[in-house]
């Protein structure tokens, strides 16, 4: 008997749905940073053992968009209703989870839920237990779970509930895959991740990063990527004075991709920019953004 099932992961910004994820597969394959909209596409990472598959869908936050980008993402979001056989309701042990529209459809439906109460680390078991009682009356038909992704508490409980009801099927992708995305898109996810890590205010989410070239052999990888900005002055930030920040930028994420591909890597990053592309129908397809 084998089970698979698609199991899609589900919250607000920044209550670690990315560290779930990659606490759940053993690897570090979403970025994770404490800014907001770190997520913004869906990433399928895919979990395989001998008797199942678990398709784990790491969505963007829950936001009221406020520009077309983020129209886009939540586009990712509500697909992700469409195909799951469970849903991981993620919210953190600081936070009242607020009952938006796409929690209120999950409610509704018959798919099986579970409610994961994240970094139960930053408080103390009398206020988790409180809180599991809240949620219990509030949301009485789903699973409710304590859990610290960054420290791995509860995660194997977590899997052994999902293991327990997926459903009976053949598994959706080969065996040896972890994700349904190219090794191009992960070497951008780094790069935006190190964009994350060093800038402040609008410039990480004004960033777009376009892998161009990736050639490789059996020793190095030759990547050849463009940084897109929306203005001037902030292509004027990312590079730095004589080019020092944009080298920081290389050194990090270029370690970070070695670690990624298990080889060397060339890396070589290019700054342009491409203005107001986050309202543009046009650049949002062009940068892998679809409804």
């Amino acid at each position: 008997m084998h089970k698979s099932g698609f199991v899609s992961i589900i919250g607000r910004p920044n209550v670690g749905k990315s560290t779930l994820m990659n606490a759940f597969l053993g690897e570090d394959l979403s970025i994770t940073n404490p800014k907001a909209q770190t997520t913004r596409h869906r990433i399928l990472g895919i979990l395989n053992s001998e008797d199942y598959q678990i398709v784990f869908s790491d969505t963007p936050g829950i936001i009221k968009p406020g520009y077309k980008l983020q129209e886009y993402m939540m586009s990712f979001v509500t697909s992700s209703l469409e195909d799951a056989d469970m849903f991981l309701i993620v919210t953190e042990i600081g936070e009242d989870l607020q009952e938006a529209d796409i929690i209120e459809n999950i409610r509704k439906s018959s798919v099986r839920t579970v409610l994961i109460i994240n970094k139960i680390d930053l408080s103390d078991q009398k206020s988790v237990e409180e809180k599991i009682k809240i949620y219990a009356k509030r949301f009485p038909n789903w699973e409710i779970m304590p859990v610290s992704a960054i420290n791995g508490f509860n995660i194997q409980k977590v899997l052994n509930y999902v293991t327990d009801y997926l459903p009976e099927a053949p598994p959706y992708f080969p065996k040896d895959e972890m994700s349904d995305r190219p090794v191009r898109f992960f070497v951008s996810e780094i790069i935006r991740e190190k964009i994350l890590s060093l800038y402040q205010k609008e410039i990480p989410y004004s960033v777009e990063v376009e892998v161009e070239t990736f050639k490789e052999d059996n020793k190095i990888a030759h990547i050849r990527c463009i940084i897109y900005v929306e203005r001037e002055t902030q292509k004027g930030i990312l590079i730095g004075h004589k080019g020092s920040m944009l080298k920081k930028v290389g050194t990090y994420a270029r370690l970070e991709i070695e670690k990624f591909i298990g080889k060397k890597a060339f890396l070589e990053l290019h700054v342009k920019v491409n203005k107001n592309w986050r309202e543009d129908d046009n650049q949002l397809r062009r940068f892998g953004y679809k409804h």
